[in-house]
């Protein structure tokens, strides 16, 4: 018997981009496993309307694709407003994420406000990552926020039932 509640998931763009990642057929591999899971209602998902601005962005075919699998799963699209650029600012208060990176704070920030139990994402270097692991830890103290996991893909597709 599972005594998991089955957990809100945020996505970042970069886990939706790589449905479609030629160029990183590990990486879109793991994508599609999770997507699949995320298909069988193991995921309350949340999106971001930053990860709606991101893919439009995509090149054709491209976005066409990703739009057309986002039609495929069940998610809660959540608005990034000024309270989430607040939080976002709070990454760089502590120097956590630098202010070049505004997309990257606010879709940790977004996750946070929309009370996600994860965050997933391939952007090891401002997301997935120790010290912003460690710093996202100090923000949830600080500001009175559960606490979150950050992970990859990859690390949600693996689990008791596997062999490998």
């Amino acid at each position: 018997m599972n005594y998991l509640k089955r957990l809100r998931l945020y996505l970042d763009s970069s886990v939706i981009s790589h449905l479609d990642a030629p160029d990183r057929p590990d990486w879109m591999t793991d994508t599609l496993k999770l997507w699949k899971n995320i298909q069988n209602g193991e995921y309350d998902v949340v999106l971001s309307d930053i990860v709606f601005d991101e893919i439009e962005q995509c090149a054709e075919p491209k976005a066409s694709y990703l739009s057309a699998m986002l039609k495929k799963i069940q998610y809660k699209r959540v608005a990034s407003d000024d309270n989430t650029v607040a939080l976002a600012s709070r990454f760089v208060d502590f120097g956590i994420i630098g202010e070049k990176h505004f997309n990257d704070r606010r879709h940790i920030a977004a996750a946070l406000l929309a009370g996600c139990d994860i965050i997933a994402s391939w952007n090891f270097s401002h997301i997935v990552n120790a010290n912003t692991i460690k710093g996202t830890k100090i923000i949830t103290t600080v500001e009175g926020f559960k606490d979150i996991i950050i992970c990859s893909p990859n690390m949600l597709t693996k689990g008791a039932d596997d062999d490998e």
